[in-house]
């Protein structure tokens, strides 16, 4: 196409930031399948939290390499192979037939989420000007919202187009919710043939009058000169050293930038955001709600992720980066603990319609001593379960025994009895402290903080560490649910959102209103 673009900075943000769409809509639709796969595959907690966890995997492993490959093949076709894995991994989930051919369909998907989620909002930092930058970067966080929200209402509809009969064998609803990501996925590959080169991109790689003809449109022609100065500037700077390296990341000069970008990488995971995204159903369950109702509230939080992006994205280049950071921190950490002891004061009681589909399935002796706990209560989810295993013990064989233990969870979530709305209000409370702080903000400070020849591999690494505590909680969040109980794993939670706020209110520096290589000079040339 022609290097000369047509239409608005706003328009090309967007059509980029259809990635960040994929990405949440790859990331939030297993939340609705986790219950049925756990199911059909008859999976334990750690093989469940494989098969959530598998994807950030492959993107931890696509982040370390997606901003090299960027700075060499360009940013935009990058972003068209991400199109096509996110395809590929939507028709192979839907139609996977095990455990292991459900992983590796997932593990696709994840090259597709690492590439796009590391070089969009790279790409829209790089063609908007310095005073829409935070607001046209944010698109992208917008559209990582958007995605989580629709892939919600997907999970919805089609589980109430295709209901799960209680003791029926499992539907192929799952199937659908995982297949139809492949629709957003192939029109974002079309889309990406409006999108230009970013300019400076093209400066780096010698083709000066695209960049100036990118810049001129963007900025306007009065400013477009002057910016293409400045980033050939700072580039032929940054050719009088040696290729950038791991080891230069290390760099006393680098210290504080790499100090912020995976101080804000490590707390925008390990304070549970994708555990409460992708196993959204499975806490409202655990909350007393059934699959349907379960599935409801999470498009309620789909929603408040939503207009709270869209609240950030108003206020991240008037208030600044650093007061979202932390007026969201210090309502995550208020949200975290007040669904902490909402659990804890949970009390478990084996009777009543809930506890009986729990234990429908089990063989009769089984269930009929179950049965017998009637009237009991229990104050922790450990004795209570403690309870069942010394009940069964007394009556049944080995298989029965090891299938009861399998079941423990689905168990006390039917003898479950907690106060549901409180949890739900709290949820939504944390989502909207994250989505105008942690969500948007570090992706727009990755954009930002790093120097221009640094940059990608920069983001790579900031990107790779943030990642990997993403995976690091996915993966264990079912294992802590079982071993220490959802009280224990919220009030973890909310200690971590306690030391962001810390780290948001006495490290992180505002970067508002300027630009990037003003940032790089008083960042990285100060230091």
């Amino acid at each position: 196409m022609s290097q000369t673009p047509r239409g608005s900075t706003a328009l090309i943000a967007a059509v980029v930031a259809l990635g960040g769409f994929l990405m949440g809509f790859d990331s939030a639709v297993i939340s609705g399948v986790t219950s049925p796969i756990k199911k059909v595959f008859s999976l334990t907690p750690g093989e469940l939290g494989t098969v959530v966890a598998c994807l950030t995997l492959s993107a931890t492993l696509a982040m370390a390499i997606a901003g090299p490959l960027a700075d060499r093949f360009g940013r935009k076709k990058v972003l068209a192979v991400t199109a096509i894995l996110f395809s590929a991994s939507a028709i192979w989930s839907a139609l996977a037939t095990s455990f292991i051919s459900l992983v590796a369909a997932r593990l696709i998907g994840g090259f597709g989420v690492g590439g796009a989620l590391i070089i969009a909002p790279m790409y829209i930092a790089e063609v908007a000007p310095s005073d829409r930058r935070g607001r046209l970067v944010s698109f992208n966080q917008l559209n990582i919202v958007l995605g989580f929200s629709a892939a919600f209402f997907s999970n919805y509809f089609i589980e109430k187009a295709m209901p799960q009969v209680e003791g029926a064998a499992i539907n192929d609803a799952w199937r659908w919710m995982l297949a139809v990501e492949a629709i957003p996925a192939l029109i974002y590959l079309f889309a990406l043939f409006i999108v230009p080169n970013s300019p400076r991109w093209l400066a780096m790689k010698g083709r000066r009058e695209e960049a100036r003809s990118v810049l001129a449109w963007a900025g306007g022609e009065d400013r477009a000169d002057a910016e293409l100065q400045e980033i050939e500037s700072n580039l032929t700077a940054a050719k009088t050293g040696s290729r950038p390296g791991i080891g230069e990341l290390l760099h006393p000069r680098m210290r504080f930038v790499m100090i912020v970008g995976l101080g804000l990488g490590f707390f925008q995971q390990i304070t549970g955001i994708n555990a409460i995204f992708y196993y959204s159903t499975t806490i409202f369950e655990l909350a007393g709600s059934g699959r349907e109702a379960s599935l409801e509230q999470a498009i309620y939080v789909g929603l408040v992720n939503v207009v709270f992006t869209v609240i950030a994205m108003r206020l991240i280049d008037r208030a600044g980066r650093k007061p979202l950071l932390i007026v969201g921190t210090t309502l995550m950490a208020a949200a975290l603990i007040t669904t902490g002891m909402a659990f804890k004061n949970a009390t478990f009681h084996p009777e009543g319609q809930r506890f009986e589909n729990a234990i429908s399935g089990l063989p009769a002796p089984a269930a009929d001593a179950l049965r017998g706990m009637a009237g009991e209560t229990f104050e922790d989810q450990f004795a209570f379960l403690d309870a069942v295993n010394a009940r069964v013990e007394g009556v049944a064989d080995a298989a029965t025994i090891e299938k009861v233990t399998g079941s423990a969870q689905d168990i006390a979530k039917g003898a479950l009895r907690i106060n549901g709305l409180m949890v739900l209000i709290a949820i939504m409370a944390y989502i909207a402290g994250f989505a105008i702080s942690l969500g948007p903000v570090m992706w727009a400070m990755f954009s930002e903080i790093f120097p221009a020849r640094m940059r990608g591999l920069a983001i790579s690494a900031a990107g790779f560490f943030n990642s990997a505590i993403s995976f690091m909680v996915q993966k264990l969040f079912p294992v802590g649910l079982s071993s220490y109980g959802p009280d224990m794993v919220f009030f973890f939670f909310g200690g971590m959102a306690v030391a962001a706020l810390l780290f948001s209110a006495f490290v992180v520096p505002e970067t508002k209103g300027k630009t990037l290589e003003e940032l790089e000079a008083e960042l990285i040339g100060a230091n």
